[in-house]
């Protein structure tokens, strides 16, 4: 199978285990704004948890991980398009949440997928009660003070600070804001297996940063038809980016310059990460 085949294939697997999650559930607004916040996007944070667990022999347990750790983040990016924060009007394509229902729905809806993730986390098929309390506590961590809110809390500041952030700063912000989900992602594989994590994270922190820095060329010179959201926000906003800080061929060369480096962190595996590889190299070729 190709790449592009193989994460839609993943893709298609999460979106059957969150789909069953919910089946039982009332048909309430909340439970429906859940649903379609859950519909579509590339599902690369799953991917990730399903390659790492088959890289590690134990890919047919990590089906619930990998639909957990995308409950979490459709819970992000409703938060994340609220008024109160970026104040978005699209996603992936469609009215954002509290555009298609109200404000107070989105933010239950958020609650709800957020804690939806962790009750995923408690599935026996992950594997023993140490098994899934280090997923627990990895996914707690990335998503918390510690990862991605406090990414999402520092790129709020910025927008009102005197002055724009530095390259330093923006690297720190968007190891929290986007790559602490990613670390988790790539590392939930060898959490299920018992395995070492450590070259995992090394892989995933360049990844991360990758896949930030192709977001911010995104904003610039993308397509807001194939990115399904509205692009320039940052540039009409005046807030610092990579590209602002590194031009748009900096840039582009930072960003390939951390898929190398990702690669490289994957030579312990051998061929047997071919499709990690691929991975990076997709994160800064996409168009969405």
């Amino acid at each position: 199978m190709s790449f592009s085949e193989i994460l839609a294939a993943d893709a298609a697997a999460v979106q059957e285990r969150l789909t069953a999650a919910l089946a039982d559930k009332a048909d309430e607004p909340v439970i429906q704004a859940m649903r379609y916040a859950l519909n579509g996007g590339k599902r690369l944070r799953g991917f990730l948890v399903l390659e790492s667990a088959r890289l590690h022999g134990v890919g047919d347990r990590a089906l619930s991980a990998a639909a957990a750790i995308e409950a979490l983040h459709a819970y992000s990016l409703i938060h994340d398009d609220l008024p109160c924060m970026d104040d978005d009007d699209l996603r992936r394509g469609q009215p954002t949440v509290h555009k298609k229902w109200d404000e107070a729905t989105a933010v239950l809806a958020g609650d709800a997928l957020q804690t939806l993730a962790f009750e995923l986390l408690c599935d026996p098929v992950l594997g023993s009660a140490e098994v899934r309390m280090g997923l627990v506590l990895g996914l707690a961590k990335a998503s918390g003070a510690e990862g991605m809110v406090l990414g999402q809390a520092l790129d709020m500041a910025a927008e009102i600070a005197p002055n724009p952030l530095t390259l330093d700063q923006i690297t720190h912000l968007q190891a929290g804001k986007t790559g602490a989900l990613i670390r988790f992602s790539a590392q939930a594989g060898a959490i299920i297996a018992g395995a070492d994590t450590r070259p995992l994270n090394a892989y995933a922190q360049a990844l991360g940063l990758a896949f930030q820095i192709a977001d911010d060329i995104l904003d610039v010179k993308g397509d807001p038809a194939k990115a399904g959201k509205r692009l320039g926000k940052d540039a009409e906003a005046g807030k610092a980016t990579f590209v602002s800080l590194l031009g748009l061929e900096g840039a582009e060369a930072r960003a390939a310059a951390l898929i190398a480096e990702a690669e490289a962190h994957l030579a312990p595996y051998g061929t047997k990460a071919a499709t990690l590889v691929a991975a990076a190299r997709f994160v800064i070729s996409r168009e969405s």
